[in-house]
């Protein structure tokens, strides 16, 4: 069993930026491919950023240029930086991990854009 805890989300105003981190309790989080998600009120959870073990990564079209995923695998840690935030971006956002079969998820994180 893999834990997720996320932590960096908060209300900010459009046009900045937010880091999300998220901690896996797990000492082979090298090998988890690793992605954020998020789920607006009244919408279906979607991938908005995905790293695979390898260090590949790949992007929502919303959020392409805007957003950086990245991981370090010596802290068992991944990240998203999100920058130019929009009003839209406003959502839960949930750290995904995906290995062996499984597939674990954090708790959430509330991002707010709000002026």
């Amino acid at each position: 069993q893999v834990q997720l805890v996320e932590s960096g989300g908060g209300l900010v105003q459009p046009g900045g930026s937010l880091r999300l981190s998220c901690a896996a309790s797990t000492w082979m989080f090298s090998i988890y491919a690793m992605g954020w998600y998020r789920q607006a009120p009244g919408k279906q959870r979607e991938l908005v950023a995905a790293i695979t073990s390898g260090g590949s990564t790949n992007y929502a079209d919303s959020v392409k240029g805007r957003f950086t995923i990245s991981r370090d695998n010596a802290k068992s840690m991944v990240f998203l930086r999100m920058n130019s935030l929009k009003p839209e971006d406003t959502a839960v956002y949930y750290c995904n991990a995906k290995g062996y079969g499984n597939d674990y998820w954090g708790q959430g994180t509330q991002v707010t854009v709000s002026s």
